[in-house]
């Protein structure tokens, strides 16, 4: 058994756990450990080439999470979660949004005090990443004519740059945090771990798996995690150990430690440490479905990363921000309506009705006292009592028809291949865009901020974790609602936000 101590503990050298890192070994006084449960993405043009990325969908960089049965949605969506530095910013398509002021006002209004966009703007500037809108060499003419198409179909307005000013709809290309030369990802390790990949401070325990947090009566001391070779090791923190785990390796974490709701621990033989009934619950997603249409012919191979182009609208006049958003794939999305007996076409381009705010709530809980069983991800997709989200699908299939039969984009589509020209009623377009729905992999909301008189919430304000001492949390777990937007940009936000609670004095009691 190996037992070594650090000033810090990270767990997850993911999207925040590179910026903590990389901001907190800014002092050399200060030691990090991380501890990363996959490799480097250092000199791996699979990781690092941005539009290879479906190609890590499912692969042995990905933990690849089931969902549980759902009764109103797609029972067979998978989610990724990346296991390598970077987490998933090494393995998504890096669409960039500063959250809307709507986000963070939402966020206030649930007891997150300091979170509102005048308190978190100014982290949007402070963000290394190389942020940059869809270069010109990559704006394939048939995301163009898409653009245009939206523009002529509904009469938003068209977006150069999404992060210049908030908006309530429009439709433009996307900006990503990439290097537009060499199809880099400007990812969270590259952007805060490279280029300090030699401070004698910062120690990266790679391929090491945590499984359990260390505790002295309330105060975490530490981490109990296996190296690659079954190497025991008891990694200890000083002053703090910081979770940055993900979604869902952060419950899960917690909930094997002694830490969530009473009775399923002690119905699981788990010894309980502390009763947390919020972790796991609060399970959030901006579930998606798709419409395919065979184009004419081949379209050209110039993009970003396929998906480059999007838009969003705001059907709800009393809506705070959009409450319908599109992806505009360069290639025929049919994973999931194949399995409806859907066939994919050779040449095609997908639309992807997604819902920014949704509203059904799922749950992730452990099925086994076994650190390593996988956990059950039960979103309850399509669930709300309003039936908004799944409503929300067939306004976007309706809205994307609109969209398909404007020109220039009109010229280049023949059939529409999936749902089908035939498939025109409310309750048949429901079922369909159900059953096709997909996730754009944004689990979150696991283990929430919240006010001190919120029973569910599992962190405070400060991002500690209520009821115990030298323990934060940084992740999309932390979220209490979801962004309208692509989050990744929020995550950077969280670990920067982190960062500095962590700084002052190097004193976390001060940071508090």
């Amino acid at each position: 058994m190996s037992d070594r101590t650090y000033d810090y503990v990270i767990v997850g050298g993911g999207t925040a756990g590179s910026v903590i890192a990389s901001r907190l070994t800014e002092d050399p006084a200060v030691t990090v450990a991380v501890i990363e449960g996959g490799p480097s993405d250092v000199d791996r043009p699979d990781v690092l080439t941005l539009r290879r990325w479906m190609g890590l969908l499912g692969g042995d960089l990905d933990y690849d999470y089931p969902t549980t049965e759902q009764p109103r949605g797609n029972s067979h969506i998978r989610h990724s979660r990346a296991r390598v530095l970077g987490g998933c910013s090494s393995h998504n398509t890096l669409i960039a949004f500063k959250p809307l002021p709507s986000d963070w006002a939402e966020w206030a209004a649930m007891g997150a005090d300091g979170w509102d966009a005048a308190s978190m703007d100014p982290y949007f500037g402070k963000l290394l990443n190389n942020i940059v809108p869809v270069d010109e060499k990559d704006r394939n003419a048939i995301a163009r004519d898409f653009v245009d198409a939206a523009q002529e179909a509904l009469g938003v307005p068209k977006v150069e740059g999404f992060n210049r000013k908030p908006f309530h709809e429009g439709v433009g290309f996307f900006d990503l945090a990439y290097h537009p030369e060499d199809n880099k990802r400007s990812s969270a390790s590259v952007a805060y771990l490279h280029p300090y990949l030699d401070r004698p401070n910062l120690h990266l325990l790679l391929e090491t798996w945590a499984y359990r947090l260390e505790f002295d009566g309330v105060r975490a001391t530490g981490v109990r995690a296996r190296a690659a070779d079954g190497e025991e090791l008891v990694v200890r923190a000083s002053r703090e150990v910081v979770v940055c785990a993900g979604a869902v390796d952060t419950p899960r974490l917690l909930l094997h430690s002694g830490i969530g709701p009473r009775e399923q621990l002690a119905g699981l033989g788990i010894d309980v440490r502390h009763d947390l009934p919020g972790v796991g619950e609060n399970l959030l997603d901006h579930p998606e479905s798709v419409i395919v249409w065979e184009t004419r012919g081949p379209i050209p191979e110039n993009s970003a990363m396929d998906s480059d182009a999007g838009l969003f609208v705001r059907r709800d006049p009393e809506s705070a921000g959009p409450d319908l958003m599109f992806h505009f794939y360069q290639v025929p999305f049919t994973d999931n309506p194949e399995r409806l007996g859907y066939e994919r076409p050779a040449h095609g381009v997908s639309m992807t009705p997604n819902i920014p705010k949704p509203r059904s709530r799922g749950r992730l809980y452990l099925t086994s006292a076994d650190p390593e069983a996988k956990p059950a991800l039960d979103f309850r997709y399509f669930t709300d009592e309003d039936d908004h989200d799944a409503r929300t699908l067939v306004d976007g299939i309706r809205i994307a028809r609109r969209i398909a039969a404007a020109e220039p984009l009109a010229s280049w589509l023949g059939r529409e291949v999936c749902p089908g020209p035939d498939v025109t009623g409310d309750e048949e377009l429901s079922e369909y865009a159900r059953k096709a729905a997909h996730t754009v992999y944004h689990p979150a909301g696991t283990c929430r901020i919240g006010a001190e008189d919120d029973a569910m919430a599992v962190v405070a304000p400060d991002l500690t974790i209520r009821g115990l001492e030298g323990i934060r949390i940084a992740d999309a777990s932390v979220f209490p609602t979801i962004p309208a937007v692509n989050p990744m940009i929020a995550v950077l936000m969280v670990g920067e936000k982190c960062a500095d609670l962590l700084a002052p004095a190097g004193d976390p009691k001060e940071a508090a």
